[in-house]
């Protein structure tokens, strides 16, 4: 094998190995502020397909973050930090209502609301991540939660999920 293919397969494994839950919830949070802000800045030269494509990206990758604070982060954050309580329930009712708005956006443009629940969407998104990053995350780093560990659960995680959602339903149910 040459040497660069070898080489950068150890990197890969190390990097891998240091994920830190936080980091990586903060990172998602980034990858869907900069959609947002594309779908919004591009919106009136895109066309109406070009906009539901990037809207159900922006979808895609809630769906997954979602998924793994519901699975994991949240329920190692109760168990750790009990002044989370309060923010935690905010943060699944914040959740509940970001699936209603993702599954309209799922269903299509049906009307000229498209753009706007997208948008609402956003505005949903902006808050919850200002309220993890200003006032859960501190909480959870003074408890006793390992970060690094949590953070490799839910990277393994996330991995599975983006890789089911890339089979056909066929493939993922065989």
């Amino acid at each position: 094998m040459p040497r660069s293919q070898t080489s950068s397969h150890p990197r890969t494994t190390a990097r891998a190995k240091k994920t830190n839950a936080i980091a990586l919830l903060k990172a998602d949070h980034e990858k869907v502020e900069a959609l947002f802000d594309r779908y919004e800045k591009q919106k009136e030269k895109m066309t109406l397909r070009q906009r539901e494509q990037l809207a159900g990206e922006i979808c895609g990758e809630l769906k997954v973050h979602t998924q793994i604070e519901e699975e994991i982060f949240y329920p190692a954050a109760r168990e750790a930090c009990e002044e989370c309580e309060d923010m935690l329930d905010e943060a699944d009712v914040e959740h509940a209502s970001a699936k209603q708005l993702i599954a309209e956006i799922e269903g299509g443009p049906k009307d000229e609301h498209f753009d706007a629940l997208v948008k609402v969407l956003g505005e949903y998104v902006k808050h919850h991540v200002k309220e993890e990053q200003n006032e859960l995350f501190p909480e959870i780093r003074k408890s006793e939660l390992d970060l690094d560990e949590l953070g490799e659960q839910m990277a393994a995680r996330k991995q599975e999920l983006v890789s089911g959602e890339r089979q056909s339903p066929r493939e993922a149910a065989e």
